[in-house]
């Protein structure tokens, strides 16, 4: 059948192949944050957390702003800050350092979705270049996802946020919501399917004594520890450093390497409150009302002072 295949149509073959085998081969570095939408259908437990934290083991901070209140149909942006010592590296798939990569996930009342390009102001459009957003899924685009993108560069991710109009959709009402924000920098400590990535410690899985170490598949070190139960073996890939030695005696669950791990994940809650106009338009009609009162009032007390006056003569 192959040489019914036009030229073209064999070049469009060959790079889909090639773009196959390069996201098949991509280093687990680049995995978060689209673990999550293959293991789970929402990014936040029933607990509040948010389910990055399962692999990204470290705590760090993470910051939001919003604003307090947007009007409907409105582009509003939230700023999600994700802050570092950029100085740092972390352990790359295959043990070599590297620079930190930083993703975000924001987690927004049903009806806020992604702001179009076509209503994107040039300011936003200059602050969102080079970053790709996507939905959590397609059924909810109240999700958004960045990264991994180059941490150095996105210490401060900037979301176009779209606000939904209740005249047009019987289903939003006006109020406060809440808005759901995680964010990671590095490498994760434990896949979804819970084995230890190189980017974390590794214990002794008995007591005994380190009997041999050795070296292994690809950079990585085999640790013999020999005790009364016999001897047991761990594979400690290339990344961590021992913390052991020949002769040394260890605890079961004891660390033998470093912890490699310069990133962490953090999470924060903010509110934005979707606000009618009219209630707006309505306050600034009531102080100018209340305004206007006191200004008659003061201008009548002027007035009864002159009328006393004149009287008392």
């Amino acid at each position: 059948m192959r040489r019914f295949l036009s030229p073209l149509f064999g070049t469009l073959l060959t790079l889909s192949l090639s773009a196959g085998a390069l996201l098949l081969g991509a280093s687990p570095s680049w995995a978060y944050p689209f673990w999550a939408q293959q293991n789970y259908a929402t990014p936040r437990e029933a607990t509040g957390k948010i389910v990055c934290a399962n692999c990204h083991l470290a705590k760090k901070a993470t910051r939001v702003e919003v604003p307090q209140a947007v009007f409907p149909d409105t582009v509003f942006k939230a700023v999600v800050e994700i802050p570092y010592d950029t100085s740092v590296q972390q352990v790359s798939g295959n043990g070599s350092p590297a620079g930190l990569n930083v993703g975000a996930v924001v987690m927004l009342p049903d009806g806020f979705t992604l702001a179009p390009q076509d209503r994107l102001s040039d300011e936003l459009k200059e602050e969102t270049a080079g970053v790709y957003f996507t939905q959590y899924s397609d059924d909810q685009p109240n999700i958004l996802l960045v990264g991994p993108i180059p941490g150095d560069q996105h210490q401060e991710i900037v979301f176009p946020i779209l606000s939904p109009d209740p005249a047009t959709d019987s289903a939003i009402h006006f109020g406060k919501y809440q808005v759901h924000v995680g964010a990671n920098r590095g490498r994760g400590q434990v896949t979804p399917e819970g084995e230890k990535t190189n980017n974390t410690v590794y214990t002794a899985p008995a007591a005994g004594t380190v009997s041999a170490i050795s070296a292994g598949e690809n950079g990585a070190t085999v640790v013999e520890i020999t005790g009364s139960a016999g001897t047991v073996t761990e594979t400690v890939p290339a990344g961590p450093s021992l913390t052991v030695a020949l002769g040394d005696v260890v605890e079961a669950g004891a660390p033998i390497t470093n912890d490699p791990n310069v990133g962490g994940f953090g999470q924060i809650d903010a509110e934005v409150v979707l606000q009618n106009p009219v209630r707006i338009y309505g306050l600034l009609a009531f102080f100018a009302a209340v305004a206007l009162a006191q200004i008659m009032l003061v201008l009548k007390k002027r007035q009864v002072e002159k009328v006393q006056a004149a009287e008392g003569f």
